[in-house]
C-alpha cells in the first residue's frame, strides 16, 4: 500500500512539472513572436494630397472664423504658394499697420544713437537730482545752528512760562485760602470767580498806572534851549 501511494505522488508531481514547463515554454515562445512582429512592423507612409490643397471657403458659414483671417491666408500661401489662390499683395500690411510696426520697432528696438541719447539724458537727470539733494542738505546744515538755538530758546521760554503759571496758581490758591479760610479746588466756580475778579482789578490798576504816567509826562516842564556863546 505504501508503494502504491508513493507511485501516485510521483505521477502527480511529474504531471505538475510537465504543465509548468509547458507554460514557461509557451510564454517564452509567445514573447519571442511578439518581439519579431514588432521589429518587422513597417507602417505605410501617409499620402499627402499636394495636388489639391485644402483651401477653405470664406463665403461658407461652416468655415471657422479663424480660417478667414489674414493670418491664416499667410499660412496657406507659405505652405502652398500660388496654388493657394491668394494674392501676395493682399498679405502686405496696410499703411496704418506699417506705421504702427515702425513705431513699435522704434520703441522696442531703438538705434544705437537713440540708446546713447537716452543714457545721456538719464545720467543728466540723475546728476541734477543728486546736486539738488546735496544743495538742500547744505542749506539745512547752514540753518542747523539757528534751528538749535531757536529750539533751546523755545524750550527755555516754555519752562519759564510753566514756572510762572505754577507760581501764579500757588499764589492764587494761597490768596483764596486767606480770603475764604479753606483751600479751594482750582476748578470750582468760586475759585474761578475769584480769579476773574483779581484779573479785573489788575487790569484796572494797569489802566490807572498808564494814565498817571501819561499825566506826569504831560505836566513835566519843558527845558529851555541852551544858547551858544
Amino acid at each position: 500500500m505504501a508503494a502504491a501511494t508513493l507511485c501516485r505522488r510521483t505521477a502527480v508531481s511529474f504531471r505538475t512539472l510537465s504543465v509548468t514547463s509547458s507554460k514557461s515554454v509557451f510564454s517564452a515562445n509567445t514573447h519571442s513572436v511578439f518581439l519579431l512582429q514588432t521589429a518587422s512592423y513597417n507602417p505605410k507612409p501617409l499620402k499627402l494630397n499636394l495636388r489639391e490643397p485644402y483651401i477653405p471657403d470664406k463665403n461658407s458659414e461652416k468655415t471657422p472664423e479663424w480660417q478667414k483671417t489674414a493670418r491664416y491666408d499667410r499660412k496657406l500661401f507659405g505652405r502652398y504658394g500660388s496654388a493657394s489662390g491668394i494674392d501676395p499683395a493682399s498679405l502686405w500690411p496696410s499703411h496704418d499697420q506699417l506705421d504702427k510696426i515702425i513705431e513699435e520697432e522704434k520703441e522696442w528696438h531703438p538705434t544705437l544713437e537713440v540708446m546713447l541719447q537716452n543714457i545721456e539724458a538719464k545720467e543728466k537727470q540723475e546728476t541734477e537730482k543728486r546736486l539738488a539733494k546735496e544743495k538742500l542738505i547744505a542749506a539745512n546744515m547752514a540753518k542747523m545752528p539757528k534751528m538749535i538755538a531757536d529750539w533751546r530758546r523755545e524750550k527755555h521760554e516754555t519752562k519759564q512760562k510753566q514756572k510762572e503759571e505754577k507760581a501764579q496758581r500757588t499764589k492764587l490758591l494761597a490768596e483764596a485760602r486767606e480770603r475764604f479760610g479753606f483751600t479751594l479746588d482750582p476748578r470750582s466756580p468760586k475759585f474761578l470767580e475769584m480769579v476773574a475778579e483779581i484779573e479785573k482789578e489788575n487790569k484796572k490798576k494797569q489802566k490807572l498806572l498808564k494814565r498817571r504816567l501819561k499825566m506826569e509826562q504831560t505836566a513835566a516842564p519843558i527845558a529851555p534851549p541852551t544858547t551858544s556863546s
